[in-house]
């Protein structure tokens, strides 16, 4: 049996405007399973690097952030990273994507995508 970690969603966020964009992407994909995912890896110009991805899996030590019907998972590497952090939904001159507002970063780069802690 599978145990899922669920957490409140005081530990990390995602607000009106990314759980928008999440359940309509699943509406267009026509796949309720699926599940917004944010991880942090090392690289990018500032050592660590968010990514997104979208995964029909909960893992067993996934962290489960839910908001108006659309989950959010994070690994639990990444979740030490992103406590108290937002994921957001932003269209603006530079295009269309979700971000991360991240108060544990004390620094991040022009793009917004790599930051240190």
């Amino acid at each position: 049996m599978s145990v899922v970690e669920t957490h409140d969603a005081t530990a990390m966020t995602l607000t009106e405007s990314a759980a928008r964009k999440v359940n309509a992407l699943l509406t267009e994909e026509g796949n309720p399973q699926l599940s917004l995912r944010v991880y942090v890896t090392g690289g990018g110009c500032s050592g660590f690097q968010y990514g997104f991805s979208f995964d029909e899996n909960i893992n067993d030590d996934d962290t489960v952030v839910s908001h108006d019907g659309a989950r959010l998972l994070v690994d639990s590497l990444s979740i030490q990273y992103l406590a108290g952090a937002s994921v957001d939904y932003e269209e603006g001159l530079q295009g269309a994507r979700f971000s991360v507002h991240n108060p544990m970063a004390s620094t991040t780069c022009g793009c917004g995508m790599s930051f240190t802690i």
